[in-house]
């Protein structure tokens, strides 16, 4: 072949290939992948409101992201299994729900960037450095059961007028409850409300927990559920009727299904924003130049089903405080 027949042979063989490359689209990304890793029982718990939120920035399960769902169950072991097969998986984010959660994937040094929510005391616990600036693979959103412990406690006395003595609920091995403790005696000595104190060990617990407060002449409870009492919310709430005990909880469901009163932090709020960090943990952010947030929307639920249940008449005044009021 002549040397100009080769160049134009060249030439030709090169507009062809910038042809066919303009025509072939460009090799697309890996979608993202997303665990969420909650250490009770995530398909009990309104985990629906992290997936919308989710989905809303573009983050679809089995479509633009691929998201798992884990749940430890209340039992450690399995918890720690779980953080192992994260480990191996290399994920982009996990969003880590409740405390126990974001303690094993802290114990268990994985680099992989964490987005934390419904976790009380983040700095106590050695998972970030301080809320503004957290170092590390941790972020998140927290709030303070201490301060919440207190103020349930005074929205109970508001909402069951009378009382003069209350029972708490409470596992000690499960962050935040103790502070919480703390908290409501602080404020029933101020008052000058007797505390019965009452450690819950297990569902099988349950029924003699209660009987010893009644035993006790409590009026009222402050129930404060762990993983396992959460994902049992109804045996508690008919617990709680059976034995004529108004109680105020932490986390909305317990309400819905049955519970006296909840007073805390917007659970649709806390995993908007969880949802929000993980969302610039993907787009390029590190966890460690993403302040810790806190809640700026708290939310008073109440039950007057529950309340008509207990033969309850709650104040007027006291309703009209509520977000919402489950009739």
């Amino acid at each position: 072949m002549r040397r100009r027949d080769l160049i134009t042979f060249f030439g030709a063989a090169a507009a062809w290939s910038l042809a066919v490359s303009l025509r072939t689209p460009a090799h697309t990304k890996e979608p993202p992948k997303i665990i969420i890793l909650h250490s009770g029982f995530p398909n009990r718990t309104p985990i629906h409101l992290l997936l919308e939120a989710l989905s809303k920035l573009g983050y679809e399960k089995d479509r633009t992201a691929t998201i798992d769902l884990l749940g430890g169950e209340g039992d450690a072991n399995r918890l720690n299994a779980l953080v192992a097969q994260i480990g191996s998986q290399k994920p982009d984010v996990v969003i880590a729900i409740t405390s126990p959660a974001v303690v094993a994937l802290k114990e268990g040094r994985l680099s992989v960037p964490v987005v934390f929510a419904f976790v009380p005391d983040p700095v106590g616990l050695g998972v970030v450095e301080s809320l503004a600036h957290p170092g590390g693979n941790f972020t998140g959103v927290t709030y303070s059961e201490s301060a919440l412990g207190g103020k349930r406690f005074e929205l109970l006395l508001d909402a069951v007028t009378g009382t003069t003595k209350i029972a708490v609920f409470w596992n000690p091995s499960f962050p935040g409850h103790a502070d919480a403790l703390e908290s409501i005696r602080q404020s029933a000595s101020i008052r000058s409300i007797e505390v019965f104190s009452r450690v819950l060990k297990g569902v099988e617990d349950l029924e003699l927990a209660f009987e010893d407060a009644k035993r006790a002449s409590a009026q009222a409870a402050v129930f404060m559920a762990d993983n396992v009492m959460f994902g049992n919310r109804k045996l508690v709430a008919e617990t709680a009727i059976k034995h004529r005990l108004p109680t105020i909880h932490s986390f909305p469901p317990e309400v819905r299904d049955g519970g006296l009163m909840f007073y805390g932090p917007s659970n649709d709020e806390n995993y908007r924003r969880s949802a929000a960090l993980a969302d610039r943990i993907l787009k390029g952010a590190r966890p460690s130049d993403l302040p810790v947030e806190q809640p700026t929307k708290f939310e008073l639920i109440i039950n007057l089903k529950t309340a008509k249940a207990f033969g309850l008449t709650i104040p007027e005044l006291f309703l009209l405080r509520a977000d919402e009021v489950i009739e």
